[in-house]
Parts: C-alpha cells; sequence; structure tokens
C-alpha cells in the first residue's frame, strides 16, 4: 500500500472486504449470532481470567470499528446489535452459574455498545466504559467470596454484608435502573435511535433489557 500510495493507512474501500472484517470483529467480541463459544469459555475458565475475556478482550476490535465506523455496514451492525441484546437477555434466564450468567450480560452489553456505533460511536464509547466500571467489582466480589452459582451469593450475605450491599448497588446499575449510572448510556442509546426513525428497534431493546434486569435481580435473593 506504502509503494502505491505514499501512504501506510490502510482503507477498507469494498463493501465484502468491510463485512468480512467486521463479521471477524463481532465474532472477537462474542456478538451475536457469533455468540455460542463465550458462555462456555467463561464457564471453563477463573474468574478473574472470565473478566479479562469479557472487559479486555473487547478493547481491541471495538477501537478498529470506532476507526472504521463509517464504512461499517448499517443494516448489519444494528441486527448483530438487536440480536446480541435478545440473545443476551433470553440466554440469562435459565442460568445459576454466574460466570456463565456474565457471559450471557456482556452479550447484552455488546448489543447496546454495537447500536450506536454508526451514528453516535461516542455513546458506544460511554457505554463500553460504564460495562467495565460495573463489571469489574462484579468479579472481584465474586473473587473474594469464592462465589461461582447463585447460590453461593446468597449464601455470602451473612458473612459479607458491606460487599453484598456494594454487589447490589453495582448489579442494579449493570441492569440499567434509574437513578444508577448504567441508566444513563441506554437512554441515550434510546433517544439517539428513536431520534433517527429506529423506533420499532429500540422498543425492541428495552423490553428485551427488561428481561436482563429480572436476571440481574435474581442475584440479588
Amino acid at each position: 500500500n506504502a509503494l502505491n500510495t505514499s501512504n501506510w493507512e490502510m482503507h477498507l474501500t469494498t463493501e465484502p472486504m468491510t463485512t468480512i472484517i467486521t463479521l471477524a470483529l463481532m465474532m472477537k467480541m462474542a456478538a451475536a449470532p457469533f455468540h455460542f463459544w463465550l458462555p462456555e469459555v467463561s464457564q471453563g475458565t477463573t474468574t478473574m481470567t472470565t473478566l479479562t475475556i469479557l472487559t479486555w478482550q473487547k478493547i481491541a476490535p471495538l477501537t478498529i470499528l470506532l476507526n472504521t465506523n463509517n464504512k461499517i455496514n448499517t443494516s448489519l451492525i444494528l441486527s448483530c446489535a438487536t440480536l446480541s441484546i435478545i440473545i443476551g437477555g433470553l440466554g440469562g434466564l435459565n442460568q445459576t452459574q454466574l460466570r456463565k450468567l456474565m457471559a450471557f450480560s456482556s452479550i447484552a452489553h455488546t448489543g447496546w455498545i454495537l447500536a450506536t456505533l454508526k451514528m453516535a460511536p461516542n455513546i458506544s464509547l460511554l457505554t463500553f466504559v460504564i460495562y467495565i466500571m460495573t463489571t469489574t467489582p462484579i468479579f472481584l466480589t465474586m473473587n473474594i467470596t469464592t462465589s461461582t452459582t447463585m447460590k453461593d451469593i446468597g449464601t455470602a450475605w451473612p458473612s459479607s454484608p458491606a460487599l453484598m450491599l456494594l454487589l447490589s448497588t453495582t448489579i442494579l446499575s449493570m441492569g440499567g435502573l434509574p437513578p444508577m449510572t448504567g441508566f444513563m448510556p441506554k437512554w441515550l442509546i434510546l433517544n439517539k435511535m428513536i431520534s433517527t426513525n429506529m423506533t420499532i428497534e429500540a422498543t425492541l431493546m428495552a423490553l428485551t433489557s427488561l428481561l436482563s434486569l429480572y436476571v440481574y435481580m435474581r442475584l440479588m435473593y
């Protein structure tokens, strides 16, 4: 490229090339329908390794998507986003293993991050930062209390009430319950989608997020 154009930058000029790279990055971020590997891998590793997979691993692909967002196919990215939110919400309903549950939570949050990647990348970046801020304390609490199932969370209340109270607050924030921190990015995303005539997609995402909130509420009892 440098020899032909005197420029070291690589430009994604063709739609097939852009689509292939986008799909590869979707798999790296575990966005639906390329999410199948994440729950099983999360369950098979340690708590802190799972935290790394669900947070740190998403930085590189998200950075590439943010830098090339003007060349990404809008329908493709929005379809992956909506499907991720739906699968993330439904997949967590019957989970009792915490790492698997958090994996489906990660899939759902990936959908929220991707939803405005094309039209408002700054909102997507804010959503990702807040996702890391809420996910990290949950995994640290799981690691401290050696909790691996929802039952373990319930039995940890008598021994560590302050830690469990902090965990409950963080879980509510992750669920997007107002006035918690996690509510702000979801409100911004829905507001942006409605303003760009994506009312149907925004409504579907908002309704599906209630499933995720129910899953998070189960962790508290």
